[in-house]
């Protein structure tokens, strides 16, 4: 049986973040792709030049669309500017009963351009957060959720903990950002958990925490638990990255299909 996922998340016109990233990621990880679009991107590499968000009733009929007719078996929420938006999400997952929703918290594009209202920062924290299996905020992300300065593994303990017992969901707080290399820290139920991470020399990293949350709920949906999802989905982002794919002038893409192959993958010869 094909297991389904639905992305929540903004159309990223570049490709490599957003709705187009998730597909890709959800696809090469084995799982039926779906989407519902909260705004429209112009952007690239260098870049956000222009948001046109989705109204908060266009967004609704997609998300009834999907759950009326393909429950999805994971749900993924990206980029989503607005509180108005936010509020809808909330309210139809929990009346569709929406299972392993992964939110990532996605606040700041890789880029440099802020992608969220300031209000709606609050109404992420107090609508999105409550319904979620899992939250993976990067290391300013956390800052934020958590209110606390993160320096060291010991702030990243700590943070992780106050928002995961706060808001009643677990925490994948994502190292980087030269504060813990590339260690991520899964907290949930109270437990701990490290992902050691190898820090790759590759500049081009534009979508990467959309790709590792699609993955982790790809993987959720094909019933991995949470701890093997998210080593599941840090292995595959890290082969995507070691791909070396190098398009556009500044932060470029990944390679979210590296392991695509066979005759529909071959070039002309």
């Amino acid at each position: 049986m094909m297991r389904t996922a639905l992305s929540i998340a903004g159309s990223d016109s570049c490709g490599g973040a957003g709705i187009q990233a998730d597909i890709k990621t959800m696809t090469m990880n084995g799982v039926y792709a779906m989407s519902a679009i909260t705004a429209l991107t112009a952007q690239n590499t260098t870049g956000v030049r222009a948001i046109q968000e989705s109204t908060p009733e266009f967004l609704k009929q997609q998300l009834d669309a999907v759950f009326e007719d393909i429950f999805p078996d994971a749900v993924k929420i990206g980029m989503v500017s607005s509180s108005e938006l936010i509020c809808v999400i909330a309210d139809r997952l929990r009346y569709h009963k929406a299972k392993n929703v992964v939110v990532d918290p996605v606040m700041v594009a890789t880029s440099g351009s802020s992608l969220m209202k300031t209000d709606a920062v609050q109404t992420l924290i107090n609508e999105l957060l409550p319904i979620a299996a899992l939250v993976t905020p990067n290391i300013p992300e956390a800052e934020i959720l958590s209110g606390l300065t993160i320096k060291n593994k010991e702030d990243m303990l700590t943070a992780a903990k106050m928002i995961g017992d706060t808001y009643g969901c677990a925490v994948l707080l994502k190292g980087g950002h030269s504060v813990n290399d590339a260690n991520d820290l899964l907290y949930a139920n109270g437990d701990y958990h490290w992902f050691e991470g190898k820090r790759i020399n590759n500049p081009n990293t534009h979508g990467t925490g959309c790709t590792l949350s699609s993955a982790i709920a790809a993987n959720l949906a094909k019933g991995f638990n949470l701890s093997e999802s998210v080593r599941r989905a840090k292995n595959y982002i890290s082969c995507a990255l070691s791909a070396m794919l190098d398009l556009g002038k500044d932060s470029g893409p990944m390679k979210h299909s590296f392991d695509l192959q066979g005759e529909f993958a071959k070039e002309a010869e």
